[in-house]
């Protein structure tokens, strides 16, 4: 499997990392997307991606780190995206659920970043919480040209398929597993395989039944699970599908050929 969305470098694991990267190995965990989305976790992310070969980097710029100086901030984020291998641009998008302060400059530095991922030919991980209009309406405007994942994905199926026509991947947490989340099951039964994803954002959203604990990164296997019950499939058919699709949207090229022989 690989856990397509993980914060692994956050304080929540500093007495214990170790011991969680070890327990995600011996749960069939073979990869990990580190996911930055301020300069501050962007370079935690590089550190742990240079100790752990398993961890695959991404930077970017969460919509709460958007302020009037976002041009700036942006700058310094490309100056370090150019100097660093990564594998994705982000944790960035849409967050209108706590502050709205700053909703224009939010806008402005996701699609910067958009054009920044374009530029460079490498996927997005997407943020949308209470943004849902304004998130699709830009993501729409590259008429494809965009790649990448709506992370933790909490929007409406039929936003969801929206999505895959425009080449997205759809990607599903904890949330799915827990007993009166009636939209991402409805998600996690339409969307088509090859466009699924699955992931943890530890530490956050733990799953059913670690709910309200903290999240790791071996907790991606209920994901697995409760999505192979909803859509009456096995267990390995979702961990191998969802595993080529991680590999080819992030172009994790040295175990590709291993998943092609895998799903033939």
């Amino acid at each position: 499997m690989i856990d397509t969305h993980c914060h692994l470098f956050d304080e929540e694991f500093d007495n214990d990392r170790e011991e969680c990267i070890k327990r995600a190995i011996d749960s069939g965990v073979s990869k990990m997307i580190i996911v930055g989305f301020s300069h501050d976790t962007n370079k935690k992310a590089q550190e742990l991606a240079l100790k752990y070969p398993f961890f695959y980097p991404s930077a970017g710029l969460h919509p709460s780190e958007a302020t009037l100086d976002y041009l700036k901030d942006f700058e310094f984020f490309k100056a370090f995206a150019e100097t660093n291998k990564i594998y994705a641009i982000g944790e960035c998008g849409l967050d209108y659920h706590w502050d709205i302060t700053y909703k224009e400059e939010q806008k402005k530095l996701f699609r910067l970043q958009c054009e920044y991922a374009i530029k460079r030919d490498l996927p997005i991980i997407v943020h949308s919480r209470d943004a849902a209009k304004d998130t699709y309406d830009i993501i729409a405007s590259y008429n494809g040209k965009l790649k990448g994942v709506m992370h933790c994905y909490s929007g409406s199926k039929e936003m969801a398929l929206d999505y895959v026509k425009l080449g997205m991947y759809i990607s599903l947490g904890g949330p799915v597993t827990f007993k009166n989340a009636k939209e991402p099951k409805e998600v996690a039964k339409a969307v088509p395989l090859d466009h699924l994803l699955i992931e943890t954002d530890c530490p956050y959203l733990a799953p059913t039944p670690m709910r309200g604990k903290r999240n790791e990164s071996s907790y991606v296997s209920y994901v697995r699970d409760e999505i192979a019950s909803l859509r009456g499939i096995s267990k390995e058919e979702v961990e191998n599908i969802t595993t080529a699709n991680a590999v080819r949207l992030f172009k994790i090229s040295e175990i590709w050929q291993v998943i092609k022989k895998r799903i033939r």
